[in-house]
């Protein structure tokens, strides 16, 4: 496989090298895809976690009766044109 990297990258891929902290680019590279994998398996969970609390709140506002009955096709379009907007 073959790659191409803009001049700053290149340098960083290097400097990481040059530091000891890695024998040879390939190791950064792959470094870094590990740290990539990681970190959207994080930015997912944090998401599940955010919708999670929506839902939480949600569900408490029609526990409480705050709920809005939709009665039609047309009644559940204008919500969510508000929402949009």
């Amino acid at each position: 496989m073959h790659i191409s990297l803009t001049p700053e990258l290149e340098s960083r891929v290097k400097a990481k090298v040059e530091s000891g902290l890695y024998n040879n680019a390939s190791e950064v590279i792959r470094e870094a895809l590990r740290f990539m994998d990681t970190h959207e398996d994080w930015i997912h969970e944090i998401k599940l976690a955010r919708l999670r609390e929506q839902l939480k709140i949600g569900v408490d506002q029609l526990n409480r009766g705050e709920g809005t009955a939709i009665e039609s096709k047309a009644a559940l379009d204008t919500l969510f044109d508000s929402i949009k907007d």
